[in-house]
């Protein structure tokens, strides 16, 4: 019974798997059909979508290497000094000229009074100077016209003295001499003839009357020849004379060159005194430059903020020494900022300034319009500190990146963008 049972089931069931492949044949048909639409649908997805994929992305590149710059502002001590007071503290918003530090300029006060007080005096000094020069000249030219003057007098009372010794040794002495000579030949016939007379008186062939004519002729002859010697020796006295005249007259006139000589070097002294004139202007000069330098040096010790912009980094406090150099403090503007981002170079082959752009800011989710304000001039890695060393064997060609400048517009107010903020840059090229 159990065994007819199993065969009654069995047959069942085939009856029921041939009536289901039937089914299965008949419905085959359709599940193929249905197949190849699906297929065909999901290609034509496919295409489109990458369709308005390509056609989304083309004229466009975008890259997320990218952050907010500005230019910051460090603010540091140009002179050295303690500090005063400190007007400013950590992330306050301050204004262009307004003070943020104060260094005790007390120090700085006395180097500006000195400095005043070194001007004052070369002032003064340039005053003596300047009025020296025309008292100088006025003094130099008085003593050079008189020496001048004493010298042509000694001059001519040389050429007197020269004149008078010339007559004197040579016309005059010639006379003389002449004159002697003269007398002495009439001396010497009114001997002659004495003589000759006196044999006649002695014979008296002559009368003794005019013997005595003839003696007293011989006498006055004899007294004639003695006076023109004594006139001769006095005319040669008097030529000694004129020389020693002649001698101290040129000895004047050496002594009158002389003090015309130093006088003319006296003349020297105008330039002298022009030339401390010029110094003591150069004082004045250099003293109103350490003027200029001490009252500049007074003003660092007020530290105004160089631009609008948030204070940040404060690094000083009350009473603090700080030295030349040393940053005290940073102040960052929140309204010139611009967007840095770092395009791959296979990226900038159709990027020109004044494309536009769009920036999506990480810290607000949201992107904001900009244009393409310049491309820099060399790739970011040549501008680094330590530039690659390319001429080498490690050589391996990696894609640089060149950075451009995008400024921001129409930014909605309540939205502030810090300098170093991430964001995603976007240049649509077309």
């Amino acid at each position: 019974m159990d065994t007819l049972i199993q065969e009654l089931e069995q047959t069942a069931k085939g009856e029921q798997q041939l009536q289901h492949g039937k089914k299965e044949d008949a419905a085959r048909p359709h599940r193929k059909s249905s197949m190849r639409l699906w297929i065909a649908g999901s290609l034509l997805a496919v295409v489109a979508v990458g369709a308005a994929t390509y056609l989304h992305f083309r004229g466009r590149v975008s890259t997320d290497d990218a952050q907010v710059d500005a230019h910051i502002a460090p603010i540091a001590a140009r002179i050295s000094g303690s500090i005063a007071e400190v007007l400013a503290a950590d992330n306050e918003t301050v204004k262009a000229g307004q003070v943020l530090l104060r260094i005790d300029p007390r120090d700085y006060q006395a180097k500006v009074a000195q400095a005043r007080g070194s001007l004052a005096a070369a002032e003064s000094q340039a005053v003596g100077a300047r009025a020296g020069v025309p008292l100088t000249t006025a003094t130099t030219a008085s003593g050079t016209a008189a020496a001048e003057a004493q010298f042509a007098a000694a001059a001519a009372d040389s050429e007197r003295a020269s004149a008078d010794f010339q007559r004197a040794s040579s016309s005059e002495v010639a006379y003389a001499r002449a004159d002697v000579d003269a007398k002495r030949a009439t001396a010497d016939r009114a001997r002659a003839d004495l003589a000759r007379m006196e044999a006649l008186v002695q014979k008296d062939e002559i009368p003794r009357q005019q013997y005595d004519s003839y003696l007293a002729a011989s006498r006055v002859a004899e007294s004639d020849l003695i006076a023109s010697q004594q006139k001769l020796a006095n005319t040669e006295k008097q030529a000694e004379s004129s020389k020693a005249a002649l001698q101290a007259a040129q000895a004047r006139v050496n002594a009158a060159r002389a003090a015309l000589d130093q006088a003319q070097a006296n003349r020297q002294q105008v330039s002298i005194s022009s030339a401390q004139a010029g110094t003591a202007s150069a004082a004045i000069l250099q003293a109103r430059a350490n003027l200029q330098a001490a009252e500049l040096e007074l003003s660092y010790t007020t530290i105004i903020a160089p631009i609008d912009g948030v204070v940040t980094r404060k690094s000083v406090q009350l009473g603090q020494i700080v030295q030349p150099g040393q940053a005290l403090l940073t102040v960052v503007p929140l309204k010139d900022v611009w967007v840095t981002a770092n395009f791959k170079e296979t990226q900038l082959a159709h990027v020109r300034p004044g494309q536009r752009a769009e920036v999506s800011v990480d810290t607000y989710g949201q992107a904001f319009e900009g244009r393409v304000d310049s491309i820099a001039g060399a790739t970011g890695t040549r501008l680094s500190l330590l530039p690659p060393e390319n001429a080498t064997g490690n050589y391996v060609k990696i894609v640089q990146r060149i950075p451009v400048k995008i400024a921001l517009e129409n930014v909605p107010a309540g939205f502030t963008f810090r300098p170093g903020m991430n964001v995603d840059a976007t240049i649509f090229t077309r």
